[in-house]
């Protein structure tokens, strides 16, 4: 009894179809469990010739030193191997049959599919060294394979044809990729480097489900004119125990920064309708919008241009400034926010400048 995977029925090189036709006592049915065929349901359920499955895996029989040596009837699942396992683990009347497998005396003949193991083979195969093994008599079936070698052969004689008159036509060139993306190259006047840091309890503290994330320190910096915002906004949850330190300002600081209100006031002021508000990650622009405050678009983010002018990865912002050989000046405000504000100033203006098209 040939159980076949739907998908497998169309195949034109699958082998299960072929065993069928080559043995006289088979039936094929195109199925994913026992229940969609009633006549299978009953040949399974003789008593006088009890079923058996062919499928490897824990606790199957060796069929060169276990196999029965009464009629049964043997149970084949044809399909890719993923289908086959699948129909196996979700049939509860395949679940119940005793199993058998064996290790094949050589590796498959079936050279135009992949399988993938070198001990497993086609269907026919199986059923060849399955049932010489039942008969005691491997010879037996040898002669099933016939066919089966016949279709190899033929497939690869045609693909070795079909190579060998083959013309290959010469490949349009793939127009060249740019190398920055617009809003960088042609709005370069319109660039306002933004730079942030936060408040942010640690992922494994049990503080992080009850503090979100929030913002501390904002700095930017409009590249063709200069002009600077820099604000300090004081904490509204308790400090997480590394912000200090990762934010590099003092406490006090910190404390007498400005509320979110006062923020936004100021941020209006600064900001025109037409700036391109430029990062490195969107970490810092999540964080802002995150205080409930509208950043202005279209934005760009300079890491994304970085890995589009390196073609590859960047790395961080000091590592993509050493590629591009600049440096950033030492800004004159403490902050860990103003030194990468600087770093995106030196790489905007590269990138805005002719060293970027280098």
């Amino acid at each position: 009894m040939i159980l076949q995977h739907p998908r497998e029925r169309d195949v034109p090189i699958g082998t299960a179809h072929m065993a069928s036709l080559c043995l006289p006592s088979a039936e094929l049915h195109v199925v994913t469990s026992v229940a969609e065929a009633p006549a299978l349901e009953r040949t399974l359920a003789d008593p006088a010739r009890p079923a058996i499955l062919l499928s490897p895996g824990a606790g199957a029989r060796d069929l060169a030193t276990e196999a029965p040596r009464t009629p049964v009837t043997l149970v084949v699942v044809d399909g890719t191997w993923s289908q086959a396992k699948k129909i196996v683990k979700n049939d509860p009347a395949l679940q119940k049959l005793p199993r058998y497998a064996f290790v094949p005396p050589a590796p498959s003949e079936y050279r135009i599919r992949r399988e993938p193991e070198e001990t497993f083979v086609s269907t026919i195969e199986a059923l060849v060294h399955t049932l010489g093994a039942l008969e005691g008599d491997a010879a037996r079936f040898a002669a099933l394979l016939d066919p089966f070698r016949a279709m190899v052969e033929f497939q690869l004689d045609h693909a070795r044809r079909k190579m060998s008159t083959r013309v290959r036509l010469p490949r349009a060139p793939k127009p060249p990729r740019p190398r920055l993306p617009a809003l960088v190259t042609e709005r370069a006047r319109d660039l306002v480097c933004v730079a942030g840091e936060a408040n942010a309890w640690p992922y494994a503290s049990p503080e992080r489900d009850r503090f979100d994330e929030e913002l501390v320190h904002w700095t930017a910096v409009r590249v063709s004119t200069g002009e600077r915002f820099e604000a300090v906004i004081a904490p509204r949850h308790p400090l997480a125990p590394g912000t200090l330190r990762h934010v590099d300002l003092d406490e006090a600081r910190l404390r007498d920064g400005i509320d979110l209100a006062e923020l936004a006031a100021r941020w209006r002021e600064f900001e025109r309708p037409t700036d391109v508000v430029a990062s490195w990650g969107t970490y810092a622009t999540k964080l802002f919008e995150a205080a409930g405050i509208a950043l202005s678009r279209p934005r760009v983010d300079l890491r994304e241009a970085g890995r589009m002018w390196a073609r590859g990865k960047v790395g961080t912002l000091d590592d993509f400034l050493a590629t591009i050989d600049r440096t950033a000046p030492a800004p004159a405000i403490p902050g860990r926010a103003p030194r990468r504000l600087a770093a995106l100033e030196a790489i905007a203006r590269f990138m805005s400048g002719s060293g970027a098209s280098c």
